[in-house]
């Protein structure tokens, strides 16, 4: 079995990319439990923009969705490492 050729700066690009993309996921998720929608809004717009880099870079070359599986593991660890817990909104209170 033969290899695909693995560009490490394009490897370490994708990792950076899923990482943000899952870090910026988990914000999203944490502004749609709270109901901001301005918040949802900007997160969601974001995470496709990151999303789509690490798309673009391995659709060409499959080996590269390893590296996109480990930022996406990197990216949501990391943000519920530093996230700092939002205060509790009562259901049916809409923040914005």
């Amino acid at each position: 079995m033969h290899l695909p050729a693995i560009n490490p700066l394009t490897a370490g690009a994708v990792i950076l990319a899923t990482a943000a993309t899952d870090a910026v996921y988990v914000r999203f998720t944490s502004a749609v439990v709270v109901h901001r929608r301005i918040g949802a809004a900007n997160w969601s717009g974001l995470w496709y923009l990151l999303s789509s880099f690490a798309v673009i870079s391995y659709t060409n070359n499959w080996i590269y969705v390893i590296f996109a599986a480990l930022g996406s593991w990197i990216g949501a660890f990391m943000s519920l490492t530093f996230m700092h817990p939002s205060p509790r909104v009562p259901v049916g209170s809409a923040p914005d």
